[in-house]
């Protein structure tokens, strides 16, 4: 059974053990669950063991009647059954009593979504008082939607299904339809269904069908943007039984709302139905208001009611309440917030079709005014404790653009700019890329390509991609922007003189140092000419220059331009600016290529202190600067303390900037240099293999760092052929560099 073969095991070893108990599979509609007891249940029979299998029919005395049924054929005696008809025993302690002592049986209970008419009392099963208890010699499987701890107790073995991985899904409809296309097709496929058993096996049936429309897998995929309704059963079945419905993707989902309402949460279809409204992804639980649902639907919803309607529906597994991930800090503590996740399918299909009562429109609309609220709210007044809601805003926000009218394009515009400024200054560079992006693309549409606004989207756009390590990509668009500034706005226009520095500051980065520092110069002098020599572009463009001339080996030059910086941005902007420990920053790395390594480190530390303070542990900025002190570490001879604080940058670059970045890279070449100087050869030989192959991947094969990696690897295989120490001398206890 793909993607189950860790769960089966378990049941397998639980039905073949003598101790027995309650196994309750759980999970939303169409992850399987039936699917699984069956695989279980059949290898429990050929081991020998006795199979029941009971559909619940949501009737507690058709329950206790098989349950009997069971405990006879099991060999209950009849006097015991007297003493149950004639009032001298309760009927559900002799069934279980006798279950209780037989041993080598296995029953399983499916489909049980009301799990509270298992007892006639309305009692939850988790008192083990009514039909259901973990005390039986055999193993009682149990599935259903329910997934809560409190429904079934603290002795029932809970095992929650997800979603199939993109592998076992597309190993699935390869068995389903083996002609319809590869192995990566399928997974494809597989995933853009969201790894739903039921829609895989929707979909494999369909493509094995010889008069289908779709007859291999990515033409089915393609078919799901325009058709999706209609290829994963859109059409309500015939009839009312569950057990058709529940064959059906879109109305397995819909069994479990029915019974939500039944049970009293009459805001659970519609908060789901606002959720799918969203785009798929995870969406902070702050948003979700009452007077959001509300201003939606036009239902009464509270606090409370809201509350509740989301706990069922996560008890239901139709959403999941994951916490998000930690955004830098505040005084100290990590920042997270809470959000919820539908399943993709589950966002999909409910999607299609809006709750009696409920207008789409008005929902669009009260969504926009809300999202509007809560962006504002967000960029003005949270700071740093409100990016990890920024980043979860990010992907909803689009929409909203599309949906604006012309006349609303310029406000609507200025929301999404003011969370992508926000997510820059948190240095989340990939939801502010998608923002970017599509402000620009609306800019273009709406105000035309020659329009300052637009111009300024191109450069915000130019300067995340720049952030993402994307310099080719960032160069030619700051290209196209300082063309088009100088034509649109004049030379001398401040915008073209930030768009010369930022062309030059990309160019510095592809290694093309004396382009860099010609339009370095060149947009100084017009800086202190146009702007004066205390303006902060002024000074942004001196540290600039002063970058450059370090690069070429002019270190005198250079520090002299960075202490005349650091100088006059704490006088400008104050000593906690990220600017000004940016020039401390700059100026403890030219004092270290001067030979100064005391300085450097001191100066390093004192940085690394006050970003850590004023930005927090995670920004790139922080994270630059312990690199920073490690390298100056190093050229002190303290390898260890060096070597600790470059594997701590570098698992947190992977963790926050991802395992690609240049950032990422730098610090893994870093800790290889390390690494050699401690003599761990073997150790830093590799590292400097892997980022070697990065580097020729992600910046290409003529890019300095590349080049220099080369010869990195090149000089350590040198090193150690000559050495032949190919082993640790140093022993850490700390783990190993991600591999």
């Amino acid at each position: 059974m793909h993607g189950r073969d860790s769960e089966l095991a378990d049941l397998h070893r639980l039905a073949a053990g003598r101790d027995g108990g309650l196994v309750v599979i759980c999970g939303t509609g169409g992850l399987g669950k039936t699917t699984l007891a069956a695989q279980a249940a059949q290898q429990a029979e050929k081991k020998g063991r006795a199979v029941f299998w009971v559909r619940w029919q949501d009737d507690a005395t058709r329950l206790a009647h098989d349950l009997t049924r069971i405990a006879q054929e099991l060999g209950l005696a009849e006097s015991r059954l007297h003493d149950a008809q004639s009032g001298r025993a309760a009927l559900v302690d002799v069934v279980w009593e006798h279950l209780a002592a037989v041993p080598g049986w296995v029953i399983v209970l499916d489909n049980v979504d009301t799990p509270r008419n298992l007892d006639s009392g309305g009692e939850l099963p988790g008192s083990y008082r009514g039909w259901v208890r973990p005390e039986g010699a055999g193993l009682f499987l149990v599935t259903t939607r329910d997934s809560a701890r409190d429904t079934w107790g603290p002795q029932a073995r809970l095992v929650p299904l997800e979603s199939l991985s993109a592998g076992a899904s597309g190993a699935v409809l390869c068995d389903a339809a083996p002609a319809a296309g590869t192995t990566e097709e399928a997974a494809a496929l597989g995933g853009r269904l969201g790894g739903l058993p039921l829609a895989l096996d929707t979909a494999g049936r369909y493509l094995a069908n010889p008069t289908s429309r779709y007859r291999t897998f990515t033409a089915y995929q393609h078919a799901l943007d325009t058709e999706f309704g209609d290829l994963v059963g859109a059409e309500h079945p015939q009839g009312t039984d569950p057990e058709i419905a529940r064959r059906v993707v879109r109305h397995t989902f819909d069994l479990s709302l029915t019974q939500l309402h039944t049970d009293g949460y009459t805001l659970a279809r519609s908060a789901l139905f606002f959720l799918a409204l969203l785009a798929p992804a995870p969406v902070p639980r702050a948003f979700l208001t009452p007077a959001l649902l509300t201003d939606a639907t036009g239902q009464s919803a509270t606090t409370a009611g809201l509350d509740a309607a989301l706990a069922a529906l996560h008890q239901y597994s139709l959403i999941s309440t994951p916490t998000a991930p930690t955004t830098g800090t505040s005084d100290g503590q990590a920042l997270t917030v809470g959000q919820v996740v539908l399943h993709p399918l589950v966002h999909e299909v409910i999607g299609l079709t809006a709750p009696p009562g409920t207008d789409r429109t008005t929902c669009h609309t009260a969504l926009d005014t809300h999202l509007t609220r809560t962006v504002y709210d967000t960029t003005t007044s949270d700071g740093r404790a409100g990016w990890p809601t920024a980043r979860l805003l990010a992907p909803h926000l689009p929409a909203l653009l599309h949906r604006t009218s012309p006349t609303d394009f310029t406000t609507t515009r200025n929301v999404l700019d003011s969370l992508a400024n926000t997510l820059r200054d948190a240095a989340i560079a990939a939801e502010e890329h998608l923002l970017r992006q599509c402000v620009l693309d609306a800019d273009i549409h709406h105000l035309g390509p020659d329009h300052p606004d637009t111009l300024s989207s191109r450069s915000n756009l130019a300067a995340v991609l720049r952030a993402l390590g994307r310099h080719q990509e960032a160069a030619d668009l700051y290209q196209q922007t300082l063309s088009d500034y100088e034509r649109v706005l004049g030379p001398d226009h401040p915008n073209t003189l930030t768009s010369r520095g930022n062309l030059a500051t990309v160019l510095r980065e592809l290694g093309r140092y004396q382009e860099a520092a010609d339009l370095h110069q060149q947009t100084l002098t017009d800086c202190e000419r146009v702007l004066g020599p205390d303006h902060p572009h002024t000074l942004t463009s001196r540290n600039n220059l002063a970058t450059t001339l370090g690069e070429f080996g002019r270190h005198q030059e250079a520090a002299d331009l960075h202490q005349q910086t650091l100088t006059d941005r704490e006088r400008v902007l104050g000593p906690d600016h990220p600017h000004t420990l940016t020039s401390r920053n700059n100026l403890a790395t030219t004092l270290h290529e001067f030979g100064r390594y005391q300085e450097a480190a001191d100066l390093h530390q004192q940085t690394l202190t006050d970003y850590e303070r004023v930005l927090g542990p995670d920004h790139p900025g922080t994270l630059t600067s312990r690199n920073n002190l490690a390298s100056a570490l190093r050229a002190l001879g303290c390898y260890q303390e060096a070597a600790d604080l470059h594997q701590q940058t570098l698992t947190d670059r992977e963790r926050v900037q991802g395992p690609d970045h240049p950032d990422t890279l730098t610090s893994r070449n870093n800790l290889a240099i390390t690494l050699r100087a401690l003599g761990c050869y073997q150790e830093a030989a590799d590292l400097h293999q892997q980022t070697l192959t990065d580097r020729e991947r992600v910046l290409g094969p003529d890019h300095p760092d590349t080049l220099s990696s080369r010869n990195n690897l090149a000089s350590i295989l040198n090193t150690a052929a000559r050495s032949q120490r190919w082993r640790w001398p140093w022993r850490r206890t700390r783990s190993s560099p991600a591999r």
